[in-house]
């Protein structure tokens, strides 16, 4: 198991810079996604991590080693890629051990990892097969097979469920997650999705234009968002600009909150509020234990089978609401909106913040 360290690292092409002073920690073991929409320079960072890449300044440390400009073919590590890059004239095992092979592995200590790797990949069966007769998950599974076979210090991989289809996806990503700690490798994997970056990584790492905007756990990075922004990308369907007027208060376009108060910013200053459309509670009538009581009328209804998304018109303003699909209220009904002070996320305004 191996750390990674990232600090100030940089990557100019031409006249464009891809990567800004980027700084970055993955503890040995640990599987850190990283994540943005594409064109933002998650890839050119993996690159550079991998050796396929030189940074254009900064330092990439593997367990305090300095390796910014070591070949790629001394890191010992492993690239996973969306595109297979199968050989199809060999069978799956011929593909799987064909990096022991070239590195000369005597026969013998190869069967042995051979056997050891597929069990792992529940390939075992597939062992005499060629590429155009397995799924495309079991391709998949097979590109897995022959980059951990060589056992590498530090596995990368960039978008490797892209090709295959929702159902598919969702399997796979449980799969690399169980054989990632199986494993216990550091690993770097690549996404643009945010469900999969949230649903395997221990932190997350969410890069714009070249900058790490935030650098944390999946659940961190879900009900705290360090920007508007983040939020955003995040899903946030629920963002509005307010003005903290108390360190506990909000005034927003739709009525005042009860919000919980953050030390980092001050009465009277211009600020976002995040809300997350599950952490909406929507009410017959308000009661007791309501912390808030926002009145609003259903004006569109979106059944999704599990669950029902609401959007509530408070005001001007729309909220986005999400329930169970245990009841259906419908459209044109009277409810109530409340939302506890502790889901109800604050944040310096972005500057470029339009009202919602």
């Amino acid at each position: 198991m191996t750390k990674v360290q990232l600090s100030g690292v940089r990557k100019v092409f031409g006249t464009f810079t891809a990567i800004e002073n980027i700084d970055l920690t993955i503890e040995s073991g640990e599987l850190v996604a990283l994540l943005g929409p594409s064109g933002c320079g998650k890839t050119t960072t993996l690159r550079m991590v991998a050796g396929l890449e030189a940074p254009t300044s900064g330092e990439i440390m593997f367990d305090d080693q300095d390796v910014s400009h070591l070949p790629v073919q001394d890191r010992n590590v492993g690239m996973v890629f969306q595109r297979y890059a199968l050989f199809p004239h060999m069978t799956v095992e011929k593909n799987v051990a064909f990096g022991l092979s070239v590195r000369k592995v005597p026969k013998a200590e190869i069967e042995e990892r051979l056997a050891e790797i597929l069990d792992v990949v529940q390939l075992s069966g597939f062992r005499h097969r060629f590429p155009a007769q397995l799924s495309g998950g079991q391709m998949q599974r097979v590109a897995i097979a022959r980059t951990l076979i060589t056992k590498p210090s530090v596995l990368m991989m960039d978008e490797p469920l892209a090709n295959l289809d929702t159902k598919l996806r969702g399997e796979m990503r449980r799969f690399i997650r169980d054989l990632q700690q199986r494993f216990g490798i550091t690993t770097i994997f690549v996404t643009h999705d945010q469900v999969e970056a949230m649903e395997l990584a221990d932190r997350v790492a969410v890069i714009f234009d070249g900058h790490l905007a935030q650098y944390d756990t999946p659940d961190t990075l879900y009900r705290q968002p360090r920007t508007s922004d983040v939020a955003d990308f995040m899903g946030a369907s629920n963002l509005f600009a307010a003005r903290l007027a108390a360190p506990d208060r909000a005034e927003t376009a739709f009525g005042t909150l009860k919000v919980s108060p953050r030390a980092d910013l001050r009465t009277g200053e211009e600020i976002d509020v995040v809300l997350r459309e599950e952490a909406i509670d929507m009410l017959d009538r308000p009661d007791a234990a309501t912390h808030q009581a926002l009145s609003g009328e259903i004006v569109a209804r979106d059944f999704f089978g599990a669950n029902v998304n609401y959007t509530v018109a408070c005001g001007e303003a729309r909220l986005s609401v999400s329930e169970q699909s245990r009841r259906l209220v419908e459209v044109g009904s009277a409810v109530w909106l409340d939302i506890a002070p502790d889901r109800i996320w604050l944040m310096p305004r972005r500057t470029n913040q339009t009202e919602t």
